[in-house]
């Protein structure tokens, strides 16, 4: 049975915007949760735009399901994990003129540093996944490097046109046939939405999917309306003496 990782970066987009404390991501996980998600993913960037280290280290101490910790393959990244051991790393390319991550790891050109970050969070006990394209010598390489997972990147599949959707998918379920014949565990995740997503949930060997943003536009229409009224509510029915607290 296919799981449902829910990326939450996008909370926090929303509250750095303003550089406020609302909303907060800590608190929405716990929704997340009850609503039935199966682990709570981040992306600590190295530029900090959404996900602090203050919402990491909180996150690993709250959250009843699985921690995924998004990263680059850096010294940075890879001490904050050491501090935090999230139930899970994984490694994603990033550029700091992206607006969403654009693609997957070149494994084949970082095979050494990708390989001892493995090995390190290894021995910590920390499970690697590596966020990469459906292509076949990308599968390969994260084999030889040491990798037990990959995550596959759906965002060609996501953004493609209904003519190009079905090649796009191809690709995909032939690159998870691929991984599992060598041993691989694998996920899968990028751009999915609510219309989309069903072809890929049907793929047999996907463990889970990483979904974010679809979720988090589709929670502010349902919950607009609710958040509306009671505001009003407050307006039209304040109390009759101010409280400021004591």
């Amino acid at each position: 049975m296919t799981t449902l990782g829910i990326n939450i970066d996008h909370i926090a987009n929303v509250r750095q915007a303003r550089l406020a404390t609302e909303p907060d991501p800590v608190q929405l996980a716990y929704l997340a949760e009850l609503g039935g998600a199966d682990g709570i993913t981040i992306h600590l960037r190295e530029d900090r735009r959404h996900i602090q280290e203050r919402d990491l280290n909180l996150l690993r101490q709250t959250i009843g399901s699985r921690l995924n910790l998004e990263m680059a393959a850096t010294k940075e990244m890879l001490d904050i994990a050491l501090g935090t051991k999230p139930d899970m790393v994984t490694l994603v390319p990033e550029k700091r003129e992206e607006i969403t991550t654009e693609g997957g790891l070149n494994i084949e050109q970082s095979k050494a540093n990708i390989k001892n970050i493995i090995e390190i969070l290894k021995s910590n006990n920390i499970p690697t996944s590596l966020f990469i394209d459906p292509i076949a010598t990308q599968i390969e390489a994260s084999l030889e490097v040491g990798a037990k997972w990959i995550e596959i990147h759906t965002g060609s599949y996501a953004m493609s046109k209904l003519n190009k959707q079905e090649f796009e998918f191809s690709k995909i379920k032939e690159g998870v046939i691929k991984a599992r014949s060598l041993g691989l565990r694998v996920n899968a995740g990028h751009g999915l939405t609510y219309q989309n997503v069903e072809p890929i949930a049907s793929i047999e060997g996907i463990e889970e999917l990483n979904i974010g943003h679809t979720i988090i536009a589709r929670a502010i229409a349902v919950g607009l309306k609710d958040a509306v009224k009671e505001m009003k509510y407050l307006i039209l029915n304040p109390r009759k003496e101010p409280f400021f607290g004591s």
